[in-house]
């Protein structure tokens, strides 16, 4: 099968193919336009300066994909699109490109959610052994597995820009919101501390390489931040106050923002505070539920210090759970991840005619399941 995926929730215009042959999924082609010189002059993504370079880049970038995968439009089987949450303006480009591509070659589109896309990135690459029920048949198929397999029940912790949640899911595409954040997502929270010391955009990146300076032997600075809800009695999240306390922090000591030390350490204690949160959380509601698996998903599984703090923690408390992340091309938004998304609902749905009138872009989607 081979599924074309197209992705423009925010500031990537991006295009890929993937195949699927005997359960494995392989990238073909992973184009992706970024506009990040763009947005950087206003410290963030500018909705409609957005919409305006996907309009301009999307129909180059879909003829990249096709040329670096070497096949024809006649070959495609699927078409996948982000249907959502993000911005509108910028979505209603690639959903309309991909509803305008649907018609003109025949080809069924399904609309993709943006954080499923993030859990199902965690495929890619892999040959999943789970047994998936085929509703068209009275036995169930298997994906073979080459080298590991992802088992059911898992449990993903979803961190990125726009959402932090962890969700259990007890077979594929069934999704279980245990716990979110009540305010800030991480990510949210690390670009609004990058803007708050004058780091730049993206500031997940920025906060992230500063915190790599601290030297704690050397350090002449010892900032002291809060884990907000980390011993609350549920598994939800909240980084405003978090934020917050980097913001006062910096207003009680303005002449230490010209220290590259002092930066280094506050961003060291942000960085530490944030994923101790996440990863207490993750601990906590792995102890409850027993997931077999536990993921990774969502631009901030980027983040170095979480995925390896995250792998230990795991490792030490939950030895027999087996723990995945996926590769930092697919960690970040892409339309590979897209793809892998709609393979698997494709199919496993009962449906099998999606004509292209059916997808709508909507920039609160929420996601649920099959």
């Amino acid at each position: 099968m081979l599924i074309l995926g197209i992705e423009t929730s925010c500031d990537e215009t991006a295009a890929s193919i993937i195949e699927v042959q005997k359960g494995k999924i392989q990238v073909l082609s992973n184009v992706i336009s970024s506009q990040i010189k763009l947005h950087a002059a206003w410290g963030g993504v500018v909705p409609n300066l957005a919409a305006r370079e996907h309009l301009k880049n999307i129909f180059p970038v879909l003829g990249n994909a096709f040329r670096k995968a070497k096949i024809k439009p006649a070959d495609l089987d699927l078409i996948g699109v982000t249907a959502g949450p993000g911005l509108i303006p910028a979505l209603l480009i690639g959903v309309n490109a991909a509803k305008t591509l649907a018609y003109v070659w025949k080809k069924p589109l399904m609309g993709i959610h943006h954080i499923e896309g993030h859990i199902y990135a965690n495929f890619i690459g892999v040959n999943p052994k789970s047994q998936i029920p085929n509703p068209n048949k009275s036995k169930s198929y298997k994906l073979k597995a080459k080298s590991f397999n992802i088992k059911f029940p898992l449990l993903c912790l979803v961190v990125s820009g726009g959402h932090t949640q962890l969700v259990l899911m007890k077979k594929h595409l069934h999704y279980q919101i245990i716990g979110e954040t009540q305010d800030d997502a991480a990510g949210e929270a690390f670009d609004k501390v990058a803007r708050i010391l004058n780091l730049g955009y993206p500031g997940g990146p920025s906060v992230a390489l500063r915190a790599t300076k601290f030297k704690v032997q050397s350090s002449k600075f010892k900032v002291i931040l809060p884990r907000p809800m980390i011993n609350s009695n549920d598994f939800n999240f909240s980084f405003s106050g978090l934020k917050t306390a980097v913001l006062y922090e910096t207003k009680k000591h303005p002449e230490m923002l010209q220290k590259p030390a002092y930066i280094a350490a506050l961003c060291h204690e942000f960085q530490k505070a944030a994923t101790e949160v996440l990863i207490a959380k993750t601990l906590r509601a792995a102890q409850k539920y027993q997931p077999r698996s536990i993921l990774l998903a969502g631009g901030v599984s980027a983040n170095l210090e979480l995925r390896q703090k995250l792998g230990a923690a795991i490792k030490k408390e939950l030895s027999e759970t087996a723990y995945y992340i996926p590769e930092i091309t697919y960690a970040l938004d892409n339309s590979a991840m897209i793809a892998a998304a709609a393979f698997f609902r494709r199919k496993l749905s009962r449906k099998k005619n999606y004509s292209w009138p059916a997808v709508q872009a909507e920039a609160n989607l929420k996601l649920s399941s099959l």
